[in-house]
């Protein structure tokens, strides 16, 4: 083994990333300084979601008419059957 003094402290005390991980865990990298997050999660220029979101409402697939609609028809579907279980 080497003699060689490894100088770890400043590392082990700095802030951490406060991203979460994939599995739901938090990041253990160091945030880079001045910053909430480190070199991979972002607070880079450019990086991260536009202003206002705007890929959120690409489709509009989960907005509260469309949600209500489907269930609207779910509903339908449903006293559909229940009528022809009936028929039989």
């Amino acid at each position: 083994m080497s003699d060689h003094i490894r100088n770890t402290g400043p590392m082990q005390a700095s802030r951490r990333c406060g991203a979460r991980t994939r599995t739901g865990g938090a990041c253990r990298s160091p945030a880079v300084s001045g910053k909430k997050r480190c070199r991979m999660h972002g607070d880079a220029p450019g990086s991260g979601a536009p202003k206002a979101n705007r890929n959120a409402r690409k489709h509009g697939r989960f907005t509260r008419d469309a949600i209500a609609e489907r269930r609207q028809i779910q509903a339908l579907l449903g006293d559909a059957r229940r009528l022809l279980e009936e028929m039989k």
